[in-house]
């Protein structure tokens, strides 16, 4: 027997019991972290506390007992914490290229020999690595700039958008709503790639370690966590027009911004079937950066812990 989306929700509202607090350590500056939020504040019988930071905060700060960021930042920090488990989405998000046609750029080919504005060692300079390597394209092939994201207008003189108006670079590889402002910006001469690309998407997730997993009541908490997550996202995927200002409010920036991204992000709390294999490939690039050896992926298998999310969408 299948149970519908409506009544796994009416499910998780009807079996939670009441909790008493969490702390939260999530990237305040980006759109993905926003379901923790209204999971806070509408579904969870209990006090949460969402903090500025993300997974490294885990280990810096012994009082945080979940992290969100993408997966690069998970791989980052498994590299020396092996006992840092992710538990499931928050968001995934299919980042997009926009580039300036007056440098010359009408196919995703002319971005050889240009600048592209990226953040080093991020997901933005694995996501523009992978896309342009479908075109055959290799990083000695074009020249990667740092810059600022941008949140909205006016943006700062050494944010992506800005960078992109002035010439400085040629085109933009990053999360929303960077790249939609950088379009912005351009105009007429803004030409976007990647808007229905499937070689790259952020995994932006919910990390824990196994110690707070084997701790009982802890556990419990992170479980009913999940819980509320679960219905903030049926919202957010369903019926956005009821969370769009307060998203847009929480990470500083507008409404109709917000509604221009929205279609690129995939809004629900899973752990995707292929997560390992992206795990595999990325962390090649993450070890590069860290100057370590890829990690096994039998090691990597032990990042993945589905126990939790089983817990929370049982019926």
């Amino acid at each position: 027997m299948h149970l519908s989306q409506a009544h796994i929700i009416t499910a998780l509202v009807s079996t939670a019991p009441l909790v008493s607090s969490l702390k939260i350590a999530s990237a305040l500056s980006v759109l993905e972290w926003t379901p923790e939020l209204i999971a806070k504040e509408d579904y969870f019988q209990g006090d949460v506390d969402i903090v500025n930071g993300g997974i490294a905060s885990l280990f810096s700060d012994p009082t945080v007992d979940l992290g969100s960021n993408s997966e690069t930042q998970l791989l980052s920090q498994f590299g020396s914490h092996k006992n840092l488990r992710t538990i499931g989405t928050v968001a995934e998000v299919y980042y997009r290229i926009v580039a300036n046609k007056k440098s010359g750029i009408e196919t995703l080919e002319d971005l050889k020999e240009k600048k592209i504005g990226a953040l080093r060692s991020t997901s933005s300079e694995y996501y523009v690595q992978e896309y342009l390597a479908t075109v055959g394209l290799k990083p000695e092939d074009y020249t990667i700039v740092n810059g600022l994201p941008c949140l909205q207008e006016p943006c700062a003189a050494n944010s992506f958008p800005a960078l992109l108006k002035s010439g400085s670079i040629d085109a933009i590889g990053i999360w929303e709503p960077s790249v939609e402002l950088g379009a912005q910006a351009l105009g007429s001469d803004a030409i976007v790639f990647g808007s229905n690309q499937t070689t790259y998407r952020e995994i932006y997730n919910l990390a824990t370690t196994s110690e707070k997993l084997d701790d009982p009541e802890k556990r419990e908490e992170i479980v009913q966590f999940l819980k509320a997550l679960k219905q903030a996202e049926e919202v957010f995927r369903t019926d956005p027009s009821k969370v769009i200002s307060r998203a847009a409010e929480a990470v500083k920036t507008n409404s109709t911004l917000l509604e221009a991204v929205w279609p690129v992000h995939r809004w629900d709390v899973r752990l995707p079937s292929d997560f390992l294999d992206v795990l595999e490939d990325e962390d090649k690039f993450v070890a590069s950066y860290n100057r370590r050896d890829a990690i096994p992926r039998e090691t990597l298998a032990t990042l993945i812990d589905s126990s939790v999310l089983d817990e929370a969408l049982a019926v």
